[in-house]
């Protein structure tokens, strides 16, 4: 049996008063993941361990089967490995965002939502001022790129700008874990001493791209400018092993996504990349080519995990709207065309369905609660569950699982 995960980012909601108390699962127009809940057996499932953040790094990870207390290192590393940068044994890899600040609060963590092309014209810019023999900013995806410091101390605390919308930014700044200010690792910085570095960059970009000329022509016109770099979620290179050696079954994997990071963990988790014109992360992204994408990969290969940003981007932005159509879109233009094609192959798949985490509009940022998730493959005995949403999946004959219960019990039908 060839197995596909088919993740979107942040889908889950909470009940919405607008929508007559409804989540965004409920309201939303979802025959094909309904008939899927339906015919299949669904459940929730708790992506967050005791102890860390619920950021997708951690959710996306822990899905595909990983113990996080073993090999978690924070985004950045694994941003690096999508990047294609090979870190070095002394590398502190930071995921370095490009925001907007306004009136001394985080507007956004987007930037005005950068293009690639805009946030590689930044990134050089700054590296170009700022970069030196222990300090290198290398471009990533649209507003998320990438900081290495040589010798820098992971044992800081940094603030996610997607969890802090609307809130003040000095007192975000970074600083050192408990017991870590005066203390290094091995031969590393001490904690106060990396976090006195990040917060004099930041101060530092505000000033140089503030000036830029492409900043002051989205004043001019009204538009969100990118005038702060927030540098978070830093670690040193990770170990992990491949999905095939932990799970047999898997002998030629693949993993679709526009977002560095998630490319990143299927780097790590020995997945093939594969790579699809006009993917953007965003509700414009290529939906018909991330699907014809995973049906070739599933064609020639036995394992996907196809990842869909657009649904967790629209939450973060509060965009009610936005949000209920990248879930529609998903449906339509993705989880249909996908059955549609494997329903009849020879060989049976097993299509699965969950976001990592959810990411309420009402709140813009993610929140550490179980999340829904379905199981369908031809010849499976279904629940009585009906639709795909929730509240439905609460009453799964899977139950609530936890971490890597989810993939275990996956990669087993």
């Amino acid at each position: 049996m060839k197995h596909i995960i088919i993740l979107g980012d942040g889908m889950a909601d909470h009940p919405i008063e607008r929508l007559g108390g409804k989540t965004l699962l409920q309201y939303a127009n979802t025959p094909y993941m309904n008939l899927l809940a339906k015919n299949g057996r669904t459940g929730r499932l708790m992506t967050i361990p005791e102890g860390f953040l619920p950021g997708s790094e951690v959710a996306n990870t822990s899905i595909l089967g990983y113990d996080l207390n073993k090999v978690y290192e924070g985004r950045g590393p694994l941003e690096a490995a999508s990047i294609g940068y090979d870190m070095h044994s002394d590398d502190l890899a930071l995921r370095c965002n490009i925001i907007c600040l306004e009136n001394s609060v985080i507007k956004n963590h987007h930037g005005g939502h950068l293009k690639t092309e805009e946030g590689d014209m930044f990134i050089r810019y700054l590296n170009d001022k700022l970069g030196n023999d222990q300090i290198k900013f290398i471009t990533g995806i649209q507003y998320r790129h990438l900081l290495i410091i040589k010798n820098g101390n992971k044992h800081i605390l940094c603030a996610p700008p997607h969890d802090h919308p609307n809130e003040e930014w000095r007192p975000l700044l970074v600083r050192p874990e408990d017991g870590w200010a005066d203390k290094a690792d091995g031969e590393r910085m001490t904690g106060q001493a990396t976090a006195d570095l990040i917060n004099s960059l930041i101060l530092q970009s505000q000033q140089l791209l503030s000036e830029h000329p492409f900043n002051k022509e989205r004043a001019k016109r009204g538009l969100d400018v990118a005038n702060s770099i927030w540098p978070w979620s830093g670690g040193y290179r990770p170990s992990m092993k491949p999905l095939g050696e932990i799970y047999p079954q898997i002998t030629k994997g693949s993993v679709i996504s526009a977002v560095d990071l998630i490319r990143g963990i299927g780097k790590y988790a020995g997945l093939h990349r594969v790579e699809v014109e006009g993917i953007t992360g965003l509700a414009d992204t290529n939906y018909e080519g991330k699907a014809e994408a995973a049906i070739r990969a599933l064609e020639t290969g036995d394992f996907v995990f196809l990842h869909i940003e657009a649904s967790d981007e629209a939450g973060h932005d509060g965009d009610l709207e936005l949000k209920l159509k990248t879930i529609e879109y998903l449906d339509s233009r993705i989880v249909g065309p996908i059955y549609n094609k494997v329903k009849e192959w020879a060989e049976p798949v097993c299509i699965a369905v969950l976001p990592d985490h959810p990411t309420p509009v009402e709140i813009r940022t993610h929140v550490k609660e179980p999340v829904p998730f379905l199981i369908w493959y031809h010849g499976i005995i279904p629940d009585d569950v009906q639709t795909y949403d929730e509240v439905s999946c609460a009453y799964g004959s899977y139950g609530l699982l936890h971490l890597e219960q989810f993939m275990n019990i996956f990669m087993k039908l």
